[in-house]
């Protein structure tokens, strides 16, 4: 056997395009554009999908402002005005009082802090309570659970 006799028939050799001029002007690669350019590449549609969603960058100018729901702050003068002698004070009696309004469909959380008067013995549950309000509360002759 010699090499001559070897048949690769089932070898395919790969078309090599675009190297010296001996098909003439544009060496089978067409007109002008982007595929007739060396080292064209043409990147898949998907990529073209991806780059316009924007990226997340971090927080920006409102990196210092907390994530966290924050509670709903009222005064211990604003809840005397509204609610009578001996009355319990939640976040369901506060929103059907309209001191304060549902978030999202649910009640917020609430904080109740001591600045104003308290005259009325109240029951407050549900609610966290500024230790200034707590003092009020208790020498008003109301209780917190």
């Amino acid at each position: 056997m010699q090499l001559k006799d070897i048949k690769f028939e089932k070898l395919k050799r790969r078309k090599r395009v675009g190297r010296g001029g001996s098909r003439g002007k544009t060496s089978g690669r067409g007109m002008n554009g982007q595929r007739s350019r060396s080292g064209a590449n043409i990147r898949p549609a998907e990529r073209d999908f991806i780059k316009k969603i924007p990226k997340l960058r971090g927080r920006g100018t409102n990196k210092f402002i907390s994530i966290q729901t924050k509670p709903a702050i009222l005064n211990v003068g604003e809840i005397s005005k509204a609610f009578k002698k001996g009355e319990d004070v939640n976040p369901q009696t506060l929103v059907e009082s309209r001191l304060i309004s549902k978030v999202g469909g649910n009640y917020p959380k609430v904080k109740i802090l001591g600045k104003g008067e308290l005259s009325l013995s109240l029951k407050f549950s549900g609610c966290q309570v500024s230790e200034s309000a707590k003092e009020k509360i208790v020498k008003a002759g109301g209780e917190i659970k």
